[in-house]
């Protein structure tokens, strides 16, 4: 009887191992289910903020805040070369360990891991140590990962994360972190063309307006906030005529005056730049295309009506008498100039190819009749 017993405990002993085992497994491809999903969450994240019309910087601090919260992980910083040096394009680490952080690449710990493009894993085994590449901080950090970052076999910076205690990645699951590494390269190729447009913008030295590339950056983000918006490209039609006839300088002060007139009238949601030479564009953030014919009529008006004058001036030239060059000195006429503009105005949809937009606005006045003086629409 006690022998029926003990086989019959035996035998539900091994039932309930074999169960337990099968509920260990179901557990582990859930966690693993699980984590995927996650990863896909997370990889969904990136994916939205690299679309939305933000600055890089602020695109890429976002997906490190992501990193630092889905992953559990204290510090992260993203450290990117932009073709003169080494900058922070995020990261959570007070700014007095910046320099430290943007010269990693220097410290020879981990130059063997760039050179070979696999991650580096450091840590210190007391209290009384410090990390390698730490100078003169310590306590912040007591174990690191340190990843390089290569975008189609080109290294292109960095991607460290940190932790205040040791040891703390021996068991962290790289197939995960190597997810998170690629998504943030992702990111920086998606990101990268932007970057370059917000980086080229240039201030021009007469008119102190922004330059074309100004449009598909920082001011996109404008009148990206409202579903459509009237784009109007204008041009200086007898700018050639003026330096020819007068001087460059007098087709200097006509592109400042018209400039500063126009700039003085803009609202604080339009986008006002020179687009190229005496071309020039107005987005108008959230207006109606046909609601702007009005204010460019009497913008027209008020523009062409301005006579800029050059005083007489005595000008020495050389003149050639009976075979020799003799220095003479002449009297400049008082010349009187002023300006005359051509108008195209068009819609842009949110969403859309605002390249291509401008492309159709600047062929049409490039195509225009030299005596055309009007306000278009196309």
């Amino acid at each position: 009887m006690i022998i029926v017993v003990i086989i019959i405990l035996l035998l539900a002993i091994a039932v309930l191992v074999v169960y337990n085992l099968h509920i260990q497994k179901k557990i582990e491809s859930f966690n693993n289910i699980n984590q995927k999903i996650n990863n896909l969450s997370v990889l969904q994240d990136f994916m939205t903020i690299a679309g939305q019309e933000d600055t890089v910087d602020k695109k890429l601090n976002r997906i490190n805040e992501i990193i630092i919260e889905k992953y559990d992980i204290k510090y992260s910083t993203i450290v990117v070369f932009n073709g003169a040096e080494y900058v922070i394009k995020a990261s959570n680490v007070e700014t007095r360990h910046h320099e430290a952080l943007t010269n990693l690449h220097t410290e020879e710990i981990f130059q063997d891991s760039v050179a070979t493009a696999t991650p580096k894993y450091v840590t210190i085994e007391s209290e009384t140590e410090k990390l390698p590449y730490q100078k003169v901080e310590m306590g912040r950090a007591k174990s690191a990962m340190f990843f390089p970052l290569y975008i189609d076999n080109i290294y292109i910076g960095y991607w460290i994360m940190e932790s205040g205690k040791m040891h703390a990645f021996d068991h962290i699951d790289t197939t995960i972190i190597e997810v998170v590494k690629d998504n943030i390269i992702s990111v920086l190729q998606t990101t990268a063309y932007q970057d370059t447009i917000e980086n080229i913008d240039r201030i021009d030295q007469f008119t102190g307006l922004h330059s074309a590339e100004y449009l598909y950056g920082n001011a996109k983000r404008i009148f990206s906030k409202y579903p459509t918006s009237a784009v109007c490209m204008f041009r200086i039609t007898n700018i050639e005529e003026i330096n020819k006839q007068v001087s460059r300088e007098m087709g200097n002060d006509i592109i400042t005056e018209v400039s500063n007139i126009i700039k003085s009238k803009m609202a604080a949601q339009y986008v006002f730049v020179r687009y190229m030479g005496p071309k020039f564009m107005i987005v108008f953030s959230g207006v109606e295309e046909g609601s702007v014919e009005e204010f460019l009529s009497t913008l027209k008006e008020e523009i062409e009506s301005l006579e800029l004058v050059q005083d007489e001036e005595e000008v020495q030239k050389i003149r050639i008498i009976k075979g020799k060059k003799v220095r003479v000195r002449e009297i400049k006429e008082k010349q009187v100039a002023s300006p005359t503009l051509n108008f195209v105005v068009s819609t842009y949809y949110k969403g859309t190819g605002l390249e291509q937009l401008n492309k159709k606005l600047e062929e049409y006045i490039d195509n225009a009749p030299k005596q055309e003086s009007q306000i278009n629409y196309i």
